[in-house]
């Protein structure tokens, strides 16, 4: 039996993205309120629990009359995940550009998708090998890129730049989020688990090529309280990519 095409479907959602949208019903029932009732359940208890059903009950409707809106569950999550990108930066695309020389750019950028993350943990969640690429998403990659632009990349070069620095901010909040999780379910904090955890790992790492890692262990507890620091690896490899590509500019210039 042939396999259905993914075409029109991926057809589809491009134009319910970018605001091709069935009018609103007697209920007054949008694709706009639809995604906002997403959104508000995702954030409060995880993507998975943003199901027609909890959104059909949260607006006072009948689950059948979403899917006359919004055709399916993916949908409905690229319309949230383009919704909360315009939180990012609106309809600025100059945004980072404005704040300073590339590398404060860069780093505006970083912050304002960590602060992203920890608005919206469920976007964590997601792990789509193709974006369906609606306005906000689009308007997001035009205001991260235009700091890079004329400093001396390749336009290939700009994209894998752009990449591993969000590829950083994500890790890091993933890192941030399981902390908080840990904490959560532990009720302990970090520190008190450092506080427990640090006299019974110098007792029992008596094994003399352990050596190292229990110095560098040791400086971290010391340092943060915490077996990590998201925050901190956050920063520290943020100024990395930043001196490597400064670096790579430089090279080409001698």
């Amino acid at each position: 039996m042939a396999r259905r095409s993914p075409a029109p479907d991926l057809v589809r959602s491009i134009y319910l993205l970018w605001g091709h949208h069935p009018s609103p019903g007697r209920s007054g029932l949008s694709v706009t309120a639809i995604v906002g009732a997403g959104i508000e359940i995702a954030d409060a208890d995880g993507l998975d629990a943003a199901s027609m059903r909890k959104i059909a009950d949260q607006l006072g409707v009948s689950t059948m009359s979403l899917y006359a809106h919004v055709p399916g569950k993916d949908d409905l999550t690229a319309l949230m995940v383009d919704a909360v990108y315009a939180e990012l930066y609106g309809n600025d695309v100059e945004a980072a550009a404005r704040v300073g020389d590339w590398r404060d750019a860069v780093r505006f950028i970083a912050e304002r998708n960590w602060e992203l993350y920890a608005s919206h943990p469920w976007l964590l969640d997601l792990r789509p090998s193709r974006l369906t690429v609606g306005p906000n998403l689009s308007r997001k990659y035009e205001t991260e890129l235009r700091p890079l632009d004329d400093i001396g990349l390749s336009d290939v070069e700009m994209d894998a730049a752009l990449t591993l620095i969000l590829s950083l901010v994500e890790a890091t909040a993933r890192a941030r989020r399981g902390s908080a999780s840990t904490r959560d379910d532990s009720g302990m904090s970090d520190a008190e688990w450092w506080g427990i955890a640090a006299p019974v790992l110098e007792q029992v790492m008596t094994d003399g090529s352990l050596t190292l890692s229990a110095r560098v262990g040791g400086a971290v507890g010391e340092a943060f309280d915490a077996a990590q620091n998201p925050a901190h690896a956050l920063t520290f490899g943020l100024d990395t990519i930043l001196d490597g590509i400064q670096a790579r500019l430089q090279g080409r210039l001698s």
